[in-house]
């Protein structure tokens, strides 16, 4: 396994592979990798004769008052990670490489990406798609793998490689979860203890929208209120949205009708926590 940091000496390692006929996967990640990761790695491994996994934290994707400076960061067990699931190259660029001296140029998906965690984070997406354009142009890739848990980020990127004609296909991987539900971060690891335990209000939250789903119902505002129910008997938490959306257009919609999307945003403590599940599909 390489690491390789210069975005040309990435570039030029991908055009080597095509030329010899080989199809390259990639995995942008953010490091502080987990099971979650690893599942990615996996689907791409099956897929390719090449993976790339891509380590940065992104500085375009965090806002002003966000967890830039304490995101989690442990290269030598990523390094460990990816090497155990098969990864061929890790890309671990510095921010200086990627957005050098008056770098000014960005990719946005404007209205997908207004709602829900965009309501909140503004610049957010923005940040994400810009960062994966970047990523794409130099690792050169065939496909990569997306986690569904970031739902409205998986759902941006499909529309920007769509409507830039990437040219690249994007595979959706299920969220991976803790026994008790609860689905992997690498921003898990800030919750205590007790902010642990709370954090379970969300996959119940979920579990509780989705039988009530599986009785027949489909408005959209009771599905939200069963939710927002077992997340106020929480005191630890503290919702950010819940909410019912068209799956590809991440619009909100007031019956469930298929394809229909729960996300759910919650502070836990200082910790944002995501999760969603597809109304009327196997958990």
């Amino acid at each position: 396994m390489q690491t390789i940091a210069s975005p040309l000496d990435m570039s030029a390692w991908s055009e080597a592979e095509r030329t010899a006929g080989r199809r390259i996967a990639l995995v942008p990640t953010m490091g502080f990798l987990h099971r979650g990761h690893a599942s990615l790695i996996e689907a791409a491994r099956q897929r390719a004769d090449r993976v790339i996994l891509s380590i940065f934290v992104n500085p375009l994707q965090f806002g002003p008052q966000e967890d830039l400076a304490r995101y989690p960061r442990d290269f030598e067990r990523d390094r460990k990670l990816a090497e155990t699931h098969g990864v061929d190259v890790i890309f671990a660029p510095t921010a200086e490489a990627m957005y050098p001296e008056g770098f000014e140029t960005h990719v946005e998906v404007e209205q997908l990406t207004r709602g829900l965690c965009g309501a909140s984070r503004p610049s957010h997406f923005r940040g994400v798609t810009t960062v994966v354009a970047k990523l794409f142009h130099q690792t050169r890739p065939h496909l990569a793998t997306f986690g569904e848990k970031d739902f409205q980020q998986l759902a941006a990127i499909r529309r920007m490689v769509r409507d830039l004609d990437f040219g690249i296909e994007i595979v959706a991987c299920p969220t991976v979860r803790e026994p008790d539900g609860l689905a992997l971060s690498s921003r898990n690891s800030y919750l205590d203890a007790t902010e642990r335990r709370a954090a379970i209000c969300v996959p119940r939250a979920l579990e509780a929208a989705r039988e009530l789903y599986a009785a027949g119902e489909r408005d959209s505002l009771r599905l939200v209120a069963a939710a927002r129910r077992v997340i106020g008997d929480e005191r630890l938490a503290h919702i950010d949205y819940v909410s019912v959306v068209d799956a590809e257009s991440m619009t909100e919609i007031a019956t469930a009708d298929s394809p229909a999307l729960l996300a759910i945003a919650v502070r836990v403590g200082k910790t944002r926590l995501i999760d969603n599940c597809v109304l009327g599909r196997d958990a």
